[in-house]
């Protein structure tokens, strides 16, 4: 199975009676370990998690520290990219070579890279003092 399809297959778990918009992520593991989110939304919308976040929640939870590949898909007329915060959020467990496939459920992919997604991003070197 492939992260497309896991990350399809846990789309249909989503929680979005909101924004009706349901979104699966999956991520592989330097270990090869596979994880998987979708949204949670809740009456205080825009409150929720979003799929990657659970995603990379469950691989933190199990002890798993970073990511070697990321999938996201959802039912749009073109491939959604991960929101502003789960970029951040990709860019502290990836390094910014590790590609990022975006997907519908039509089928139409697009492929980047964490770095694509948020260039200059803000790291833990930033937090270092001289």
């Amino acid at each position: 199975m492939s992260l497309i399809d896991d990350a399809r297959a846990v789309r249909e778990n989503a929680h979005a009676p909101y924004s009706r918009f349901k979104v699966g992520a999956a991520l592989r593991t330097a270990s090869g370990a596979v994880f998987v989110g979708c949204n949670v939304e809740n009456v205080a919308y825009p409150e929720g998690t979003c799929a990657e976040a659970g995603a990379i929640a469950a691989m933190v939870a199990a002890g798993e520290h970073e990511i070697a590949e990321v999938a996201v898909i959802a039912d749009s007329p073109d491939p959604v990219p991960p929101c502003g915060g789960c970029r951040q959020k990709l860019a502290e467990f990836a390094g910014g070579d590790v590609q990022v496939t975006m997907a519908t459920l039509d089928g139409s992919e697009h492929v980047v890279t964490v770095a694509d997604l948020l260039p200059g991003a803000f790291g833990a070197g930033h937090m270092e003092r001289t």
